[in-house]
């Protein structure tokens, strides 16, 4: 795409907008050579693989025990994993995302999961410690401070039991979930994970479909959250791993799919390039469903603000904000916070964009 000619919606001139060839938004050298770092991440093509129908817990508004995934059987053969990995490189799958219910509870099929195919990440709870020889990236899930994760999540000093498990593991990135009960308690629970060496991102509650729980967000709730966001990356930038243009997209009142389009085969019915193509959702029984396919199956569609879901719906959008310098930016932004989340040992660089930039097409909120 070099050199292409895009079009910039707004310039000093209403009757001849500005234009940028792609040379010219990489003509800086901090950004060309944040552009030539993240691309050579082009090459991951991610399928996603609920490893156990067991949890040790049990969460208000869980995806996992929502839709006709939670009732497949669940294969124990190693073999049958292990084929199934060499399968999926086979044709073409680079990185691996294991979930769940609880992936740290058969850690042997992680190990599978990693001998075949070694990048990849791990969505866990984090009270059960994930053996070290699995070298994937961890998200360890918090919702809260621990009041809190009694409450919603229903087990007892989870914080404390998290921390104690991946305190200093390069694996590990704590994963913050904003509901609109525990904003106000972002920062204590931040200032804990800092002063413990920990690194934390920030994700969004997102509703099942049909939830009718007290979790979803509203527009107070999403400014606030914002706000939140931005303070959190002021305070403790050794600590936050996010970007203004992350906190802009996932807080915005439409959701991800109406500011960029699924690109997820549940809402993508093309399968000759990208997600709609490669990307497979496999159940426990080790099969998978193109119409349910989803990096968060069972998900409310127009509520998603996933963290995960933007990872690939808004970072597959590059021409879209390849415009002018600021949007670049940001996007650039974007993907090597995604990177920095999801890759183990990504050297993520400072931000590029101190600005509030809106997603291409919509104003700011």
């Amino acid at each position: 795409m070099s050199h292409q000619r895009v079009a910039q919606p707004a310039s000093g001139s209403a009757s001849e907008p500005l234009q940028y060839k792609f040379a010219d938004l990489i003509a800086d050298p901090v950004v060309r050579d944040r552009w030539e770092q993240v691309r050579r991440y082009f090459f991951l093509r991610e399928s996603t693989y609920d490893m156990t129908r067991r949890c040790n817990i049990r969460c208000n508004g869980c995806y996992y025990y929502e839709g006709e995934k939670q009732h497949a059987v669940e294969n124990s053969d190693l073999e049958q994993w292990r084929r199934l990995m060499q399968a999926e490189k086979a044709r073409g799958i680079t990185f691996v995302v294991l979930a769940g219910a609880e992936p740290s509870l058969v850690p042997e099929r992680c190990q599978v999961c990693f001998d075949e195919i070694p990048l990849g990440a791990i969505a866990t709870n984090g009270l059960k410690r994930i053996p070290g020889e699995i070298g994937y990236r961890l998200h360890i899930s918090v919702w809260g401070d621990d009041e809190t994760s009694y409450r919603t999540r229903g087990a007892k000093e989870m914080l404390v039991r998290q921390t104690d498990n991946y305190r200093s593991d390069p694996r590990a990135i704590f994963v913050y979930t904003f509901t609109p009960d525990n904003i106000d308690q972002a920062e204590t629970v931040t200032r804990l994970l800092a002063r413990e060496g920990c690194q934390v991102t920030f994700n969004m509650f997102s509703a099942p479909v049909g939830y009718t729980g007290d979790l979803r967000h509203t527009p107070n709730s999403l400014s606030r959250t914002r706000q939140a966001m931005l303070d959190l990356m002021v305070r403790y930038p050794q600590t936050v791993v996010y970007s203004r243009y992350n906190a802009v997209a996932h807080t915005h009142r439409l959701g991800l799919h109406d500011l960029y389009g699924c690109s997820y085969p549940r809402r993508n019915p093309s399968t000759d390039v990208g997600l709609g193509r490669s990307f497979r959702q496999y159940r426990t029984d080790l099969g998978w469903d193109r119409e349910a396919a989803c990096c968060v199956p069972d998900t409310d569609c127009s509520d998603c603000r996933h963290y995960a879901a933007g990872s690939a719906v808004v970072t597959a959008r590059l021409f879209r904000h390849a415009t002018d310098p600021d949007t670049f930016r940001s996007w650039l932004d974007y993907v090597d916070t995604y990177l920095a989340v999801w890759v183990r040992d990504y050297p993520r660089g400072a931000n590029l964009s101190q600005n509030l930039v809106p997603p291409p097409g919509f104003d700011l909120i």
